[in-house]
């Protein structure tokens, strides 16, 4: 009698969790349908897989909650992103139908699950259950793997030949055929002398800069800067050192102190060559 009482019942503290997750989790799946962006849907769809599996935690189903994490949400979610990674979908995609009456379908499709989903929520509310402790009586494992490989087998097989199906699918749809042929080096050459763009190798970063660094520009002979050595992306975020007016200045500084240093050290003239300067 105490073991049916304790099934029925409800601590404070499993409520307070369900009650907060449970409302994470709902946010989730509404984010998951009503998100433009695929990657953002299916992120949200990660969270609340993560949501369930400390429920499944939380009542005693160990093996389940690390499936869950582990599986689920570390791996067919990855493939999800996968999917969506290849196919490239965005919110700039067309939103018209390209299969006749597919809109309907799915509107069925979301009828029957909704229909399942109130029966199912029905018969647990109104019909009696047996409980945690009597479903794992013989292991968690064990009665899991009962359900799955008899009375679920071919759910089990369905989802797994469909996520099958998705990834072939996805790669595809991401196949391209070319519909022109592959220019030539010689063509590309060409172009590029006709352009007049930079046609030999590009300098190093940091050459007569007396450094080597990426964010360092190379110096031409005048002392000026060169764009070409420098990457786009440095120039753009505004990440590039100009150390020109610094060079300049040490080798100014250098060739003063080579001149005072050839001052000091001069050769005085011979004293013959005095002495013929003298009566001049």
């Amino acid at each position: 009698m105490t073991g049916q009482l304790a099934a029925y019942s409800t601590s404070t503290g499993e409520a307070f969790q369900f009650w907060i997750l449970g409302t994470v989790a709902v946010i989730g799946a509404l984010c998951t349908v009503f998100l433009r962006r695929a990657v953002h849907s299916a992120l949200c769809l990660a969270g609340t897989m993560i949501i369930l599996a400390v429920f499944y935690l939380a009542n005693g189903a160990y093996f389940l909650g690390v499936v869950q994490i582990v599986v689920y949400t570390g791996a067919i979610m990855m493939l999800f992103l996968f999917v969506v990674m290849l196919v490239g979908v965005t919110a700039a995609d067309s939103l018209k139908e390209t299969i006749k009456g597919q809109r309907w379908l799915a509107l069925l499709c979301g009828l029957g699950f909704g229909v399942l989903l109130v029966g199912g929520i029905g018969k647990a509310s109104l019909g009696e259950f047996n409980g945690i402790g009597e479903a794992n009586a013989g292991g968690n494992v064990q009665g899991l793997a009962a359900l799955m490989f008899t009375r679920y087998v071919f759910a089990f097989e369905i989802t797994g030949a469909l996520l099958i199906t998705a990834a072939v699918g996805a790669m595809v749809l991401t196949h391209r055929e070319r519909t022109e042929r592959a220019r030539t080096q010689r063509e590309l050459a060409g172009e590029r002398v006709r352009e007049g763009r930079h046609l030999p190798p590009l300098p190093a970063p940091g050459v007569y800069a007396r450094h080597n660094a990426v964010d360092i520009p190379g110096l031409l002979p005048d002392g000026t800067t060169s764009d070409l050595t420098v990457s786009k992306t440095l120039r753009d975020r505004g990440q590039v050192r100009d150390v020109s007016q610094e060079a300049i200045s040490d080798l100014r500084a250098m060739e003063q102190r080579a001149e005072e240093r050839l001052e000091r050290t001069a050769i005085d003239p011979p004293a013959s060559q005095r002495a013929e300067e003298a009566p001049k």
